[in-house]
């Protein structure tokens, strides 16, 4: 490569350096700049890297000196601040939408936004009890097509696909092509959900179930469905995005569980103290479906429907059938 050409890379490559090579307890002197310039085959005078200095700083860079013996410069923070790359790590290590090889992959790219001192740390397990982990890399490629759809208004074709006894993945009712409107993606559980309007509804698709996308010419439909759309009450609304009927639901608990009831429906709903002082309501909006139903039976009595009665019943049918088929021996 000719010389000018080389000097054309030699910001980016300093840039590099004090990224890489440096952080507060380890700068480095021009000299050695100069030399793990060198190493790039990239020359340079002592003059010139003071100047790239003050470039960098000019474009918002944070480079320090320290001054003294073994000072020099160091890049304060990057991009991302350390704990910022932690955090991003261990969402990457916890997501079951991401491949065990595609999590090497992105962790490997995001430790280039730190020094080489700090990317030791970087090497986190997040450990989550038997968390399935897709190794289905065409994924990517659907969450891609779906962006692009959204983004452009478009309808879509799609193949669903669900779990057999083989534990493979294979076409509900035997490739039937899915046509649909996609207005977002929602991140829910560790899993990706599009949001889409078909058959006069919003309804909502697993996208690691999702295949073979084809975007249409033809304009999506459902913008006035979705401008009545609340994705974080949908969220609420709904257990692992399995619906059912909309109701009213007034929740007793035990006060014990204010936490477990703001993690599951937010700040919004009033707490309503009881005059035992152990106990409160609460008014929520909730589809009502079975796992509703072993939502509140998780909490052995400390959560009980108190109203609408038919929703009481339909809990209480819902844990008698349940009750019934786990007495005796196991039939199919």
């Amino acid at each position: 490569m000719p010389r000018k050409e080389k000097q054309k890379l030699k910001l980016m490559a300093v840039l590099d350096i004090l990224r890489r090579q440096t952080d507060e307890k380890h700068p480095v002197g021009v000299p050695e700049i100069l030399q793990l310039l060198q190493e790039r085959n990239i020359s340079a005078e002592r003059k010139s890297i003071y100047d790239d200095v003050d470039t960098l700083r000019e474009m918002g860079y944070d480079v320090q000196l320290r001054r003294g013996r073994r000072g020099g410069y160091y890049l304060v923070e990057g991009e991302f601040q350390l704990a910022e790359l932690k955090l991003l790590v261990d969402a990457v290590q916890a997501s079951k939408f991401i491949t065990k090889a595609k999590s090497r992959e992105l962790i490997k790219k995001l430790e280039r936004f730190t020094s080489r001192y700090q990317e030791d740390e970087l090497q986190r397990q997040v450990l989550v009890s038997g968390r399935y982990k897709t190794n289905d890399e065409r994924i990517y490629y659907s969450v891609d097509a779906l962006h692009r759809a959204i983004f452009e208004k478009r309808q879509i074709t799609f193949t669903y696909r669900e779990w057999n006894m083989e534990k493979r993945l294979v076409a509900r009712h035997n490739g039937k092509l899915y046509c649909v409107s996609p207005w977002a993606l929602v991140w829910e559980n560790g899993n990706y959900y599009l949001i889409a309007y078909s058959e006069g509804k919003l309804k909502n698709y697993r996208v690691d179930k999702i295949a073979h996308v084809e975007l249409l010419d033809a304009d999506r439909e459902g913008a006035e469905a979705y401008a009545q759309f609340d994705v974080n009450q949908y969220v609420q609304q709904m257990f692992d995005m399995f619906g059912g009927k909309e109701e009213n639901v007034t929740l007793l608990c035990d006060k014990k569980l204010v936490g477990a009831i703001i993690d599951r429906f937010g700040t919004g709903p009033i707490l309503i103290p009881c005059e035992d002082g152990e106990h409160f309501r609460v008014h929520v909006q909730v589809q009502v479906s079975p796992r509703f139903f072993g939502w509140v039976a998780g909490f052995d009595g400390g959560v009980q429907i108190a109203a609408p009665a038919s929703v009481r019943r339909k809990m209480a049918a819902c844990m008698h059938k349940n009750a019934a088929a786990n007495e005796g021996e196991p039939t199919p």
